[in-house]
């Protein structure tokens, strides 16, 4: 089996160029549903509470440029720098707690998602949930989607050596897939988590929620899309099975 290390020299490569497809990996977040803005209220409410700012909410900008697609240790250390971490880690526990339940309510997903997922189902490609999300919150983000029996495993960030953006959330999945790097890809929506992609030698479709074009563009994503309803996702998938019809037929 081809694997990527965490040396690997990004590359951004076609998603025709990894057929025949074994696995398609998706973060939570953000990819499967537009999550961020549940996020960025629970943080208002309890920065709030705190004082935080002089009273003043934070933004949608400085949620993004510090918060978002972030390991709970960079997020507390952007949030909270004159804090013991404990501290800081306690904070974003409580939290993420205020998260689910705005999310019990409120939780949707990315417009197209359904049809992505049953294109995967069709094709029998194995598949993996990878987030740096606590797997408390991954595993109800799931279940509220629907999504519980289609994922074949579940990597958390935080379980790992290190978290996104380093690749060894990605190369996880894969040894838990027993996939190549080589005919995988990945749905993500921040820089961070393309970083981590790409540094694991895979072909990141990021689809932009919430982050910036450019900074996607930047980690090394191969495809931007809107959504999963996006014209130039399904031109990418088509390109795939077109690949694929060309492989069997020279089989056979």
């Amino acid at each position: 089996m081809a694997a990527a290390t965490p040396n690997a020299i990004p590359a951004s490569r076609p998603l025709a160029s990894s057929v025949p497809i074994e696995a398609v990996l998706f973060d939570i977040d953000g990819t499967l549903c537009d999550s961020d803005p549940l996020h960025h209220v629970a943080f208002q409410e309890m920065l709030l509470e705190i004082g935080y700012n002089n009273g003043v909410p934070i933004d949608e900008e400085f949620f993004i440029n510090n918060i978002a697609g972030r390991s709970d240790v960079e997020a507390a250390q952007n949030l909270f720098p004159d804090w013991p971490l404990e501290k800081g880690l306690k904070f974003l526990e409580d939290k993420e707690a205020k998260y689910r339940s705005l999310a019990k309510e409120r939780l949707e997903p990315v417009k197209g998602l359904a049809k992505v997922v049953q294109w995967v189902k069709d094709h029998g490609y194995k598949r993996a949930a990878v987030t740096n999300a606590p797997r408390i919150n991954s595993e109800l983000m799931i279940s509220l989607l629907g999504l519980t029996d289609f994922f074949q495993a579940v990597i958390v960030g935080g379980e790992c050596e290190k978290p996104k953006p380093a690749p060894f959330p990605y190369l996880k999945a894969l040894k838990e897939l027993q996939v190549s790097a080589d005919h995988t890809f990945i749905f993500e929506d921040s820089a961070s988590g393309t970083r981590a992609g790409v540094a694991a030698g895979i072909p990141v479709v990021a689809v932009a929620t919430r982050n910036p074009e450019k900074s996607l563009l930047d980690a090394g994503a191969t495809l931007i899309i809107k959504d999963y309803e996006d014209p130039k996702l399904w031109s990418a998938l088509e390109e795939i099975d077109r690949e694929e019809a060309k492989l069997k037929k020279a089989d056979a």
